[in-house]
């Protein structure tokens, strides 16, 4: 590949960008941890548990959880060597601009739609599930041909089914999320804040409560035999690790909100570890108390937790943890759309991107084109496309950057050991080496047709590159002069 699609970003250049950014820092450790769980728990642990348990790993998706946090504690250590030495809002992508250059960068960026926008189409879908089962509660039924993407067929009352149209409660949550989002950061994060306290209240009551309904028999075998390759034993837990993978995307987003922290070297680390080491404290306890309550072959539903409270008869729990998921999915769709505004916005910052993603409103001193054009392509993708579609893109994309932050990490403590790092990820290099190994292990154990449609995506990217972003990228233009 000719040189000049390698070109690296300068390190002092991106430190410079991020001193001297038009972004306001309102946010601090608080605000950072709380950004990091908002993101975290909500579609993976209100929906994704189930499914990985009764498909997969039976009891054991605690073992599963365990597996998955391990792979992300590695890479978050990464994360936030990373992110102390380059405090900007562009997350995998600046970090492989200065590593591994342009091309690379541009790629990186182009996958992160997948794990920041995809993933807000995801959980907006479920968002919709979750809303239409509370409105049902109270009689409130709508039209079945607005209640899923296109091409689902909606079954009725009386047992006949109907071609579902447009997924609009769907496409509201993501336009209401636009809106917050274009208001400002710090009403953003304010709003985040409460519903992340009222979401862990709601996990921990269940957690609380479901434990007195637990029947050990439940657990029995812990392991189940397995059935075929990645069904249940030893490969059943490795698969349920890469589906529930799911779960924990959100920690990196606080990354993404580098530019706008008070003091990032510190708070920046502080708010991945800390958001990482509480939800995985949680998943491993919801996944216990759900499958002790509930036998692991009837939680294969899009709402385990609800099933899990139904089985204990209690309604006022019931009504509790559907008012906590829908909530909590509001808190998942509101970090990741962020996150994904911030990636854009550096990558018109560098030329990458046409100018409208970097332009910023003159009082909320937010990017609000941006944001306007990212939430109008997430509202119309989470209204036409069926969330099975979605799910497997988001961990595949996610995964590969993961693995490249990893290899970040080695590559610029080889060509800038001198450079300060307010935050070090111990163990090097062989903490970001097992990093990449497990990246790489939970990919494989993706389908064939998600790597697919990856590998589809990403001559999208190439194209694109190839087509604007080599033109008018500004360190090329730069090293011409």
């Amino acid at each position: 590949m000719p040189k000049r699609y390698l070109i690296k970003k300068p390190i002092d250049a991106i430190i410079a960008e991020a001193k001297s950014g038009t972004l306001k820092r309102h946010l601090g450790p608080l605000n950072l941890v709380s950004l990091g769980i908002g993101a975290i728990i909500g579609a993976g642990i209100f929906v994704m548990t189930g499914t990985a348990a009764a498909e997969h790993a039976g009891p054991a998706i605690v073992l599963s959880f365990i597996l998955a946090g391990f792979a992300c504690a590695l890479t978050g250590l990464c994360y936030a060597e990373l992110a102390s030495m380059l405090p900007v809002s562009g997350s995998a992508y600046t970090y492989s601009y200065a590593s591994l250059g342009e091309v690379c960068a541009w790629i990186m960026g182009w996958l992160l739609v997948l794990e920041y926008g995809v993933s807000a189409a995801t959980v907006a879908v479920g968002w919709s599930g979750y809303v239409q089962s509370f409105l049902k509660d109270f009689g409130i039924f709508l039209p079945p041909q607005l209640s899923s993407a296109y091409g689902d067929m909606v079954t009725l009352a009386d047992g006949t089914q109907v071609m579902a149209i447009f997924n609009l409660p769907a496409f509201l949550a993501i336009c209401g999320i636009t809106a917050i989002l274009i208001r400002g950061v710090k009403e953003s994060a304010t709003v985040n804040n409460i519903i992340v306290f009222t979401k862990l209240i709601v996990v921990v009551t269940f957690i609380i409560v479901g434990a007195n309904y637990i029947n050990p028999d439940n657990w029995h075998p812990f392991i189940p035999e397995s059935t075929g390759p990645g069904q249940f034993g030893m490969g059943g837990i490795a698969a349920a690790a890469g589906v529930i993978f799911f779960a924990y995307i959100g920690f990196e987003a606080v990354s993404t909100a580098a530019q706008e922290a008070r003091n990032p070297q510190k708070d920046v680390p502080i708010g991945i570890l800390g958001s990482l080491i509480i939800c995985t404290i949680l998943y491993i306890l919801v996944a216990g108390v759900l499958t002790g309550v509930v036998h692991y072959s009837q939680l294969g539903v899009p709402d385990p937790i609800a099933v899990g409270v139904d089985n204990m008869g209690l309604p006022w729990l019931s009504f509790v943890v559907k008012v906590g998921a829908i909530m909590g999915l509001t808190s998942v769709m509101l970090v990741t759309m962020y996150g994904q505004t911030r990636v854009f916005y550096i990558m018109s910052k560098d030329g990458l991107l046409p100018p409208l993603f970097s332009k910023v409103h003159p009082k909320f001193h937010t990017p609000h084109l941006n944001t306007m054009t990212v939430g109008l392509g997430l509202a119309i993708a989470a209204a036409l496309t069926p969330i099975s579609v979605l799910g497997n893109l988001v961990s595949m994309g996610t995964l590969t950057a993961f693995a490249v932050v990893c290899f970040s990490v080695i590559y610029l403590r080889r060509v800038e050991p001198d450079l300060e790092r307010p935050f070090r990820c111990p163990g090097m290099p062989w903490v970001p080496l097992v990093g990449i190994g497990f990246c790489l292990y939970l990919i494989s154990s993706l389908s064939h047709d998600t790597l697919v449609s990856l590998l589809a995506w990403f001559f999208i990217g190439l194209a694109v590159y190839f087509g604007y972003s080599q033109f008018h990228s500004k360190l090329r233009k730069q090293q011409k002069a």
